[in-house]
Formats: C-alpha cells, sequence, structure tokens
C-alpha cells in the first residue's frame, strides 16, 4: 500500500491561522521583514495580494523572497509570467521587476550572512530589481 501522494504548498490550517496576522503586519515601516505582493492571476487576470517574507540582501536593488513550498508556488509563477510585481515594503509600494526563480545555494550567496542557512534550506527563492524613481 503506497502513501497518497502529497499536496503541494502550505497546510491550510497554517495557512487559516497566520495569514490574518501576516495580512495586518506585512508592508507596515516598522515590520521590514514582511512585505505584500500584488499580482495577478497568471491565467484569471484575477489581482491577488500576498503576504511574505523579504530576505535581507548585500545588494539594496536585490529583492530576495524565500519559497518554502518550492519554486511552483503559484504568486511565484504569476510574478515570473508577468515579469514584476509591486510590493507594500517598509510604508511604501516598491516597484519590482526581472524576477527569476533561483536554487537555494544561488539564493543563499545572495543573503546577508545571518540569513544563509535559512535561505539554503528552502528548495528556492525568486529574486526581483527594485525599480528606482527616476
Amino acid at each position: 500500500m503506497s502513501d497518497p501522494p502529497r499536496k503541494h504548498g502550505p497546510p491550510r490550517l497554517a495557512v487559516r491561522v497566520t495569514e490574518p496576522v501576516g495580512r495586518a503586519l506585512a508592508g507596515r515601516r516598522w515590520f521590514p521583514l514582511w512585505a505584500v505582493v500584488h499580482h495577478r492571476g497568471r491565467r484569471s487576470g484575477t489581482p491577488y495580494a500576498t503576504p511574505v517574507a523579504v530576505v535581507p540582501t548585500a545588494d539594496r536593488d536585490a529583492i530576495l523572497i524565500g519559497l518554502p513550498w518550492g519554486a511552483d508556488t503559484n504568486w511565484a509563477l504569476n510574478i515570473v509570467a508577468a515579469g514584476g510585481a509591486t510590493l507594500r515594503w517598509r510604508g511604501g509600494d516598491v516597484g519590482a521587476t526581472n524576477p527569476r526563480i533561483v536554487d537555494a545555494d544561488e539564493a543563499a550567496g545572495l543573503a546577508k550572512a545571518p540569513f544563509r542557512p535559512v535561505v539554503r534550506r528552502m528548495p528556492a527563492a525568486i529574486v526581483l530589481r527594485r525599480v528606482r524613481p527616476v
């Protein structure tokens, strides 16, 4: 007898419990490790707002977001398909472009030293370039 196939993504109970807290804190000026990514569904065009954890990087123009549930996370695929997104981060809106999904080793190389061990444990991450105002 084999085990049933495991579904991808976080357990539904975990999402139901943590999402309200994440939405309340993400994007606030005083909570810089969390942001809200605004994106559209790649097939439906439906607008979404997804709370995420932003990993500090040595490059100020790089935005690194870990993908603990893997590279096939829907919001990450939506951003790659669209070529970018807007983040509500540190109390303001930040444009982000040139998204690419990278493996754990490349992501760890971009992260600041204290965060590297955590990033290495994730299967993938998404890297975006911050759009600087002209």
